[in-house]
C-alpha cells in the first residue's frame, strides 16, 4: 500500500460538477494506491502513519491538532514507467481488492477520532488543493 500525503490548508474532491469531499481548514490530503497482496495489516499500518506523522505545523500531527484528512483512491501510484512511454499498471490492485481496502484506511482513520472526508472510487475526479509548505510525502507500508 502506498500513499502520497500531502500538507494542506484545504482540499475538495469534484465529481461531474458536485463536490464529493471537502477539508476547509488545515490537515492532509492523502492519496492512496493499493497492489495485489495488501490486506487488514497494511491499512492498520497506512492509518497509523496518516494519523501520527508530525508532518502538520510545529511538528504535529493529525492526531495531535484533530486535523482533518482527504482520502482519495489513486490507482496510478503503482504505475510502472521503467520501459517505453506508456505506464502498465500491472502492479495495481483490481477495483474489487482495492476499494474496500481504500475505504477500510478511511474507517480505520476514523475510528481514531479523526474527520475522514473522501473521494469517489472509481470516479473521474478533480481534486483541488492548496498545499502546504509545500509538504508531500512518499509512503509505503
Amino acid at each position: 500500500m502506498r500513499a502520497v500525503l500531502q500538507r494542506v490548508t484545504r482540499a475538495s474532491v469534484t465529481v461531474g460538477g458536485e463536490v464529493v469531499g471537502r477539508i476547509d481548514r488545515p490537515g492532509l490530503l492523502a492519496l492512496v494506491g493499493v497492489t495485489h497482496d495488501d490486506g487488514a495489516e497494511q491499512v492498520e499500518r497506512l492509518a497509523r502513519k496518516i494519523a501520527e506523522l508530525r508532518i502538520l505545523r510545529d511538528e504535529r500531527s493529525v492526531a495531535d491538532d484533530g486535523a482533518p484528512v482527504l482520502v482519495v483512491s489513486q490507482f496510478r501510484l503503482y504505475a510502472d514507467v521503467r520501459k517505453g512511454r506508456r505506464p502498465t499498471w500491472n502492479h495495481a490492485a483490481p477495483g474489487a481488492v482495492a476499494e474496500p481496502l481504500v475505504d477500510a484506511v478511511a474507517d480505520a482513520l476514523r475510528d481514531r477520532g479523526i474527520e475522514v472526508a473522501t473521494g469517489r472510487f472509481g470516479a473521474d475526479m478533480a481534486v483541488e488543493l492548496v498545499n502546504d509548505g509545500p509538504v508531500t510525502l512518499l509512503v509505503e507500508v
